[in-house]
């Protein structure tokens, strides 16, 4: 792999195939283009790498990367044995040649590359903080990720019961058809029930994938996949033709949990990898929920494990969710309008990481403009608090 090329005119025709060139500038042309490079070298939810673009930004971070000499210079938040590690674990993908390939993959089928930078940026994504996705490579329509509407992430078991599916499907069908977005994994069982469930009534769906989107994976959802793509949004942050791993769906997770207004889990086993998902969304603050199952089910251990041990809240349907998220489903608006607005702000901050009025706006889906007068009538009433550049939700007093 080379270096970022000082050829700004080469560069945007690289890119010109996966991204709007013409509307950037120069300097975004040059961070583009080195994070191209940055999502072949780092492995999702690479911290070091993600501190480190934060720091000094993308194209000089991989000037750090290849041994430039400015690690004769602290770096601010970077530990000096934590920046050495990842500069010895980034040194063999710094010399292959895989970027140019990866993308030239992601224009064959269709794929955008997304940066923060983009207005389709799913603005959940900055709750990730260093871990954040580098870029995001989407096929179909991107500006689902940043849409103001709900988002619900419906995940569970792959060896689904009959009961869990059933319940998958009509959680995701009622929700979508009021115009919450359903996100999930695409996976066999609960995963591909509330994929269908949505496409069923019209409604709109994001898959995010733990390999390339040039890869559907499972194979046995192909189809499936395909029918996203028309009518929803498959979302990686890995390069295509990257391999799906055991890692990288625990990587994945945590940006499914990021970029929902809630999290529910129907059914899952002691193990169950939705269980990481849930573990997410309860360090980012993002309310979760569970469906209880049977008593004898070793498929809704998990769901239990989660009620008695997590705090999740008790989902026995769609009311639940809603609730869930605030009042926020589309179809069931409160009586009281103002009342509702503050719940909707309340339950979209985080007591975890400062959001801007604009995120919380994107997160509450209203007006920001009514967010900013609901979080001082909340300052005033002790929920909320200005926190760095941004607001945060107060821990209540016991």
């Amino acid at each position: 792999m080379t270096m970022p090329s000082d050829d700004l005119a080469a560069a945007r025709e690289l890119l010109r195939p996966v991204a709007d060139v013409d509307a950037l500038s120069d300097e975004a042309i040059r961070e583009r283009r080195a994070l191209l490079e940055w999502n072949a070298v780092a492995e999702p939810g690479d911290g070091v790498a993600g501190a480190l673009i934060a720091a000094v930004g993308a194209h000089e971070a991989l000037h750090v990367a290849h041994d430039r000499g400015l690690l004769r210079h602290e770096i601010e938040g970077i530990p000096a044995d934590a920046l050495r590690d990842a500069l010895a674990r980034w040194q063999p993908r710094l010399k292959a040649a895989s970027a140019v390939e990866a993308l030239r993959a992601a224009a064959r089928v269709g794929a955008r590359m997304l940066t923060a930078a983009d207005a389709e940026w799913p603005p959940g994504a900055t709750l990730l903080s260093a871990h954040a996705p580098l870029c995001l490579w989407v096929r179909g329509d991107a500006s689902l990720l940043a849409q103001p509407t709900p988002a619900v992430a419906i995940v569970g078991a792959r060896a689904a019961t009959g009961y869990g599916e059933h319940v998958a499907m009509e959680l995701a069908a009622a929700l979508a058809a009021d115009g919450t977005r359903i996100v999930s994994g695409a996976a066999y069982g609960i995963d591909g029930c509330a994929h269908r469930a949505a496409l069923h009534v019209d409604g709109r769906t994001i898959a995010f994938l733990a390999g390339g989107v040039d890869r559907p994976y499972p194979a046995g959802h192909a189809e499936l996949i395909g029918r996203i793509v028309a009518h929803g949004a498959v979302v990686s942050e890995v390069p295509c033709g990257t391999a799906p791993t055991k890692w990288r769906f625990l990587a994945r997770n945590r940006t499914i949990a990021a970029v929902s207004d809630a999290v529910v889990v129907v059914e899952a086993g002691w193990r169950s990898g939705s269980l990481n998902t849930a573990a997410h969304a309860s360090q980012l603050g993002i309310p979760l929920g569970a469906v209880p199952g049977p008593i004898t089910s070793a498929a809704s251990t998990g769901c239990h494990r989660l009620l008695r041990e997590h705090d999740a809240r008790c989902i026995t349907g769609v009311d639940d969710v809603r609730e869930l998220l605030g009042g926020a489903g589309a179809q069931h608006p409160s009586p009281d309008g103002a009342a509702a607005a503050l719940t909707r702000v309340a339950d979209a901050l985080s007591r975890r990481v400062d959001l801007t009025p604009d995120e919380i706006a994107a997160r509450a889906g209203m007006d920001p403009a009514d967010v900013r007068e609901a979080l001082l009538t909340l300052q005033l009433s002790g929920v909320a608090e200005p926190a760095g550049n941004g607001w945060r939700r107060l821990t209540a007093r016991r």
